[in-house]
């Protein structure tokens, strides 16, 4: 089993940084890499700013949070990633560009370094067709926020090796994360109970069966959720959402996954959610306010 002692990340995003930061937070030395070295620059400031915050709120030390900073090396090409043993891939929810990542970074790794994805909703086999190996290619879905949520599901493709698999879930067990194993189908355990719910929720404010702010409080007193699921689209990105819905509806050819067309509409105008300013929310101002 290859020993894990850099850890690549291809994606400056959201998820891309939260990656980076548990990782270079459990002792492992980080490359950050992004399409150009101001967006992984820009990245590794973000993982600063949250650090800082956990200084301030008394979590960690400085130096801590100094030592995890250091350990992190932004990167604007892949040739720095040659080096690392595991590299995972956290870029936009698009089969076609994380084909032609796993293309590209898949011929610089050594013949043992293993190449992950955080794909959410896309099939670990199919996307292991673009990589060198096949028994070295996993899924390893992250959920968001990384340095808070505390799962990570594991997805083997039909030739992913036992032995990748044991180098993955000693990973995650490092960076203090619990394993679910899932089948490699579209949506894997979590997103494919998840979306279906999130997508209803938008089903039920175009009927006008109830407004945004009671269909958020009734699944958040009625169901006992730590947020509303229009919330959470907004937080999710509704961009992110729609393209594992017609994913699963592609993949499945299911029309239970059909995305409800309030939540394309939203899509369309480019209200994404929080990342974008407007969702299903406002967040114009002090307090988010309904957009509907």
């Amino acid at each position: 089993m290859v020993e894990i002692k850099t850890v690549g990340v291809i994606g400056a995003g959201q998820m891309g940084i939260g990656i980076a930061q548990v990782s270079a937070q459990a002792g492992y030395d980080v490359i950050l890499s992004d399409i150009d070295l101001p967006r992984a620059e820009q990245g590794k400031a973000g993982i600063a700013k949250l650090l800082s915050r956990a200084v301030e709120k008394g979590k960690m030390e400085q130096a801590e949070a100094d030592a995890v900073l250091a350990r992190i090396t932004p990167a604007g090409e892949i040739a720095p990633l040659a080096g690392a043993q595991l590299v995972i891939e956290a870029a936009t929810e698009r089969e076609e560009v994380k084909r032609a990542i796993f293309a590209n970074v898949g011929a610089l790794l050594a013949s043992d370094a293993i190449l992950a994805t955080n794909t959410s909703s896309i099939p670990i086999t199919r996307l292991a067709q673009s990589s060198p190996d096949a028994g070295r290619f996993i899924g390893v879905h992250f959920f968001n926020p990384v340095p808070v949520m505390k799962l990570v599901e594991v997805i083997r493709g039909l030739a992913t090796t036992d032995e990748t698999v044991a180098a993955i879930s000693a990973y995650a067990d490092r960076i203090g994360k619990t394993v679910v194993q899932a089948f490699d189908a579209p949506g894997f355990v979590v997103n494919r109970i998840l979306l279906p719910m999130l997508n209803e929720a938008v089903f039920v404010l175009g009927e006008g069966v109830g407004s945004i702010v009671d269909i958020d409080n009734g699944c958040k007193l009625g169901l006992n959720h730590p947020m509303g699921p229009l919330t959470l689209l907004d937080f999710v990105g509704l961009d992110t959402a729609l393209e594992i819905l017609n994913i699963f509806l592609s993949t499945t050819g299911d029309p239970k996954y059909r995305p409800a067309p309030l939540l394309v509409k939203y899509v369309e105008a480019g209200w994404y959610g929080r990342k974008t300013g407007r969702g299903f929310y406002d967040y114009s101002g002090p307090e988010p306010v309904p957009t509907r």
